[in-house]
């Protein structure tokens, strides 16, 4: 019988914080604490951590935290440790994701995780966000991720969707495109400015995130050229196609096999390219803007499922893992699920806490507190740290 875990505490990541402290035989979890751009989400952020730390039963071990040095959660997480005299830990955001759902249904085998979100820090200094990953309890790889799109202007994308679809036509080739199609709702000098710094490529670090991916899809479509909060931009493009579902006889929707439906052809693990989805979305007329929107999340979705699954193959694994703040959206979701349920394989997903960021503390401490208690090398475990030959 193995021995119990340690305990950890868990200070989350960015947005929607919260903390959580995992002891043997409990989690205690704070009050959500909105995102820590507030000054009065990172004081309570800290009392909530100090009070968790007074309260625990059995002597807190370490204190995890995201791979991002300037987020406050991580710079607390820190202090913390060092006040303690205890090891303060860092945890790559989409490996703990699916750590997260390992942890709530007691998960002690390897799994193949789906992390989808808007982004979070990588391993390789990158934003990640659209990533492929097998996680066992003492080890985990990035298998593979979306294919990376330019963010022109930096942060600035993710609240301008219109950037991304430009930065989609880019992308396809189709660049010259970008001044014409955007300037009547953007203007023409900010318009001719992104389509420059695209074809220079400055400022427009690169970026797997699935949360961008939609931005482009709802852009391409018209909807949601700007927006004013976190996945503005996706909850259009999901209404607009959840809209078009329920209005639409079954038999005249896009529900044609996988391989006829999206044209994604999955053949290697490391690069999910969906660039050519965004081709199409690009070339829809308004009035078929509705009908696109569903094809885009079917065809997502069953790209989706044969990636994972090919992962599980090739891993030789039963379960595949959800996370991320992307599974939030139910159309995905659902097909996701019932695509790999059809192909044999167990699907989990986070129930009793959030699969965004509100829920990644559990991740975060489970890892941690793996770490702490790893045995000898495993031998099918990569490093908690992701092997260089993976970044």
């Amino acid at each position: 019988m193995s021995a119990p875990l340690p305990s950890v505490l868990a200070c989350g990541a960015w947005l929607k914080n919260a903390a959580c402290l995992l002891e043997p035989q409990a989690l205690h979890w704070s009050a959500l604490h909105g995102d820590l751009s507030d000054p009065e989400a990172c004081r309570a952020l800290d009392a909530s951590a100090r009070a968790l730390l007074q309260t625990a039963q059995t002597p807190v071990a370490a204190i995890a935290h995201d791979l991002h040095p300037d987020f406050y959660s991580t710079q607390l997480a820190q202090t913390l440790a060092e006040e303690y005299g205890i090891a303060a830990i860092g945890v790559q955001h989409h490996h703990a994701h699916i750590a997260a759902i390992m942890a709530e249904h007691g998960v002690q085998e390897a799994v193949v995780g789906l992390a989808l979100d808007g982004v979070g820090l990588g391993s390789d200094g990158l934003a990640w966000g659209g990533e492929l990953l097998w996680v066992s309890p003492y080890g985990w790889e990035r298998l593979g991720h979306l294919h990376n799109l330019a963010l022109p202007g930096g942060d600035v994308a993710a609240r301008e969707p219109w950037r991304m679809a430009a930065s989609a036509l880019h992308a396809l080739g189709r660049g010259a495109e970008i001044a014409p199609r955007f300037s009547a709702d953007v203007g023409s000098f900010t318009a001719r400015t992104v389509q420059q710094i695209l074809e220079r490529q400055f400022n427009c670090p690169l970026s797997s995130s699935t949360g961008r991916w939609f931005d482009a899809a709802a852009a391409s479509l018209g909807l949601s050229l700007r927006q004013s909060h976190e996945a503005e931009a996706a909850m259009a493009l999901e209404a607009m196609a959840s809209e078009w579902q329920a209005h639409t006889p079954a038999a005249t929707q896009q529900t044609g096999a996988p391989e006829s439906l999206h044209g994604l052809h999955i053949k290697a693990l490391d690069e999910l390219d969906l660039r050519p989805l965004l081709a199409r979305l690009l070339d829809t007329p308004a009035s078929d803007a509705p009908a696109a929107a569903l094809w885009f999340h079917q065809s997502l979705a069953d790209a989706l499922v044969d990636w994972a699954a090919l992962a599980a193959q090739q891993k030789k694994v039963e379960t595949v893992c959800l996370g991320g703040g992307c599974f939030a959206n139910q159309l995905l979701s659902a097909r996701v699920c019932s695509g790999l349920r059809a192909r044999g394989l167990r699907v989990l997903q986070a129930h009793t806490h959030s699969c965004g960021d509100a829920g990644l503390a559990l991740g975060q401490a489970w890892v941690a507190a793996h770490q702490l208690s790893q045995p000898s090398p495993h031998p099918r475990a990569h490093p908690l740290h992701e092997s260089p030959l993976c970044v």
